[in-house]
């Protein structure tokens, strides 16, 4: 009962938080801009990380999503880009029990081009910090932090997420 109401919160979140667009959000140091319509992507799952207490959804676009559902994702296919939209934790006013999406931390890409990013083990990173969506990093280097965290996954073509199950 509860991770229902926490995954339905989060998407509800998710899918009213205010729009923005690539023309309206400067792009990340390595040129990578916000993906157009990634509020119209699919729910591929959500978590919380304890050791910052956020809140994540991670949302795919259809290729992403097509691979997930197929069990292809080890290497996820060129053209799939997952997207985390990320929360700071919050109380609920009315029900203190219930932890909810707070003050945005930060958005962030993860696109599948093995060619265009060779330098960075086949995925470009991009980064947007808070309601304001200021590019993260000082230059193009930045990426190198993405691939760092994502080195304790590298047999899993560097991704954390699995695809979350919906009951049917």
């Amino acid at each position: 009962m509860h991770i229902r109401l926490f995954l339905t919160t989060l998407l509800l979140v998710a899918l009213t938080w205010p729009v923005f667009g690539a023309s309206e959000v400067e792009p990340a140091p390595n040129g990578i801009r916000v993906p157009e319509g990634y509020q119209d992507w699919r729910l591929l799952s959500s978590s919380y990380r304890e050791d910052n207490k956020t809140l994540r959804v991670i949302l795919a676009n259809d290729e992403a999503m097509e691979a997930a559902l197929a069990g292809q994702t080890n290497p996820w296919p060129d053209g799939a880009i997952l997207g985390k939209l990320v929360w700071r934790e919050a109380r609920h006013p009315q029900w203190q029990a219930a932890i909810i999406p707070g003050e945005l931390s930060h958005i962030e890409f993860m696109i599948k081009d093995q060619e265009k990013f060779a330098d960075t083990v086949g995925w470009g990173f991009a980064r947007w910090v808070g309601d304001e969506l200021k590019p993260y990093g000082e230059d193009q280097d930045f990426a190198k932090e993405c691939v760092a965290c994502h080195m304790p996954v590298k047999d899993q073509d560097y991704v954390f997420t699995k695809l979350s199950t919906l009951p049917r």
